[in-house]
């Protein structure tokens, strides 16, 4: 008996679905112990396979990402770190390692750069698809590592696959909308879009005492980008009504007052209800339902991975968010694969909420709603884009089709030289603050990264992504370092306000106790607690 899909009520013209995977992805192995388990996109994969899925989409293995590509977000030194070092290396690259924060989180194992490389091209082919209107959704599962910075890896991720699928949305679209539902904070996608309207970048993750500690309701954007970053923090054990309470109302006033021409949805399922690393409660379809509620708006959409450490429900909810995108709701007997052991005992597909309790009250989510959406009235509209002629890349050569293609071996993978065969001009995208010329250039040695530095961003308190938070509160304990020139390190009531949401003592009372306790425990000058 063939497995079970049932066609979604309601749907109009089916979506064109590209979806993109790799038989090698699961050949990777952080190495013994670590959460993170490539695995477990073969297991999605395996389960897509069975229920019948291919029959109703496309199926790519893409290119993988060359450094060049990879070098349109991240710097070439760090490229070319993750480009030599290996496990029977590293001894050699001590220095680096610290540098580019290789070693705990983010292990040094054997194919560590086509791990990245193929993460990226999916992230980066799908958009290109995308651009080109192939297709409608793009879904590659092995994308999603949202904390890897412009030269650091974070929290298991190296190279940042969804802000090089951005910058190839961004080419053919004035906006693009990033929404990330992983139950970490979307650090890395932020950070690099912070002072652009181009993009607007919204993340719903648990906060405080938490990795990375970014994602304050306060962190909003700067300069341009002002008001277009969106930060929602949650305590544990959020449920699906409460998500879906917050979830809705957000993402439909952004669609509103934004209007992007594509949307990435970054669907790590780390805040499904059981997860290893997580803490928050929500069943599949709970989860699902963002990305049926994301879909509803009929924009391109490229779907990517993320978080998620429970192998056997990562890959339950991404099946059948592929069959989402697909058109069809899957049948909860699972379809006999080639893991169909770990689906025991009762072989369903279905990954059910706990009954943890939901630290989340009703008070509080209509505060942080209420602070969010008027940051969101902040907007006023789209922004208006120049846009000029698109100049072409590598990645036009891959997917645009080719005249004499029919005539081309199916067996031969295309050449290398397709996209080698292009330069990057010297200057085409801008230098970050901590590289380039004209004074912008950043002299603090990262012999000195533990020390605390005012950059007008708030970061909250170093808790490596293997550990989870004990704390239910929504803030850090120690207030934002204030920029020069607005006040002599006074907060205004306007701030005060944005953090008064917990229901007891404001937040800005318990940041000053906490602050002169640190004070006489050896604090630095910053207020924030040195490093041993």
């Amino acid at each position: 008996m063939p497995p079970e899909m049932t066609p979604i009520d309601g749907e109009g013209q089916r979506k064109r679905v590209c979806y993109f995977f790799d038989s090698d992805v699961s050949g990777f192995h952080y190495g013994p112990g670590h959460p993170m388990k490539p695995t477990r996109i073969r297991m999605c994969h395996s389960l897509v396979m069975n229920y019948g899925l291919y029959k109703r989409m496309e199926i790519f293995r893409a290119k993988p990402a060359t450094k060049r590509e990879m070098t349109q977000f991240h710097s070439d030194e760090y490229v070319e770190f993750l480009n030599k070092i290996t496990p029977s290396n590293m001894n050699s690259f001590i220095k680096e390692q610290h540098k580019y924060n290789v070693g705990d989180d983010c292990p040094v194992f054997d194919g560590l750069f086509d791990y990245c490389a193929i993460s990226a091209g999916g992230s980066m082919e799908g958009a290109a698809r995308l651009s080109r209107d192939k297709c409608d959704i793009a879904v590659n599962w092995a994308g999603g590592l949202h904390h890897a910075k412009k030269s650091e890896a974070s929290g298991f991720c190296y190279v940042n696959d969804i802000v090089l699928g951005i910058l190839e949305l961004l080419r053919y679209h004035t906006r693009v909308l990033y929404i990330d539902v992983d139950v970490h904070h979307g650090d890395g996608v932020e950070e690099a879009f912070y002072t652009t309207d181009r993009v607007m970048t919204v993340s719903f993750h648990k906060y405080g005492e938490y990795f990375p500690g970014t994602g304050e309701l306060r962190d909003v954007g700067i300069g341009k980008g002002k008001y277009y970053a969106l930060n929602f923090p949650l305590r544990d054990g959020v449920t699906n009504e409460n998500y879906k309470s917050i979830f809705e109302p957000v993402i439909r006033q952004v669609m509103e007052s934004y209007d992007p021409g594509a949307i990435v949805l970054q669907c790590g399922t780390d805040s499904l209800s059981g997860d290893k690393l997580g803490c928050f409660n929500l069943s599949m379809k709970g989860h699902a339902n963002c990305v049926k509620f994301v879909k509803s708006f009929n924009k391109p959409l490229l779907l990517v991975g993320g978080g998620g450490y429970t192998m056997r429900n990562v890959s339950r909810c991404w099946a059948y968010e592929t069959g989402l995108a697909a058109g069809v709701e899957l049948g909860k007997e699972i379809p006999m694969n080639e893991y169909y052991e770990y689906f025991g005992p009762d072989y369903e597909l279905d990954v059910k909420a706990s009954n943890m309790d939901d630290m989340n009250s009703p008070e509080y989510l209509d505060r942080v709603k209420s602070i969010v959406l008027d940051h969101l009235r902040q907007v006023g509209g789209p922004p208006s884009v120049q846009m000029t002629d698109v100049p072409r890349l590598p990645m036009d050569e891959i997917v645009e089709d080719d005249p004499d293609e029919d005539m081309v071996d199916p067996n031969d993978r295309r050449p290398m030289r397709l996209l080698d065969s292009r330069r990057q001009a010297e200057g085409e995208l801008s230098d970050s603050d901590d590289e380039g010329e004209g004074g912008r250039r950043d002299h603090a040695s990262h012999k000195d990264r533990d020390s605390s530095v005012a950059t007008g961003r708030r970061f909250g308190a170093a808790v490596g992504i293997m550990s989870t938070g004990t704390t239910h509160g929504v803030g850090p304990s120690v207030a934002p370092p204030v920029a020069s020139g607005s006040g002599g390190g006074q907060v205004t009531s306007a701030e005060q306000s944005d953090m008064e949401v917990d229901d007891g003592v404001p937040l800005a009372q318990i940041a000053k106790a906490k602050t002169a306790a640190g004070k006489t425990n050896g604090a630095g000058p910053s207020g924030e607690a040195t490093q041993p």
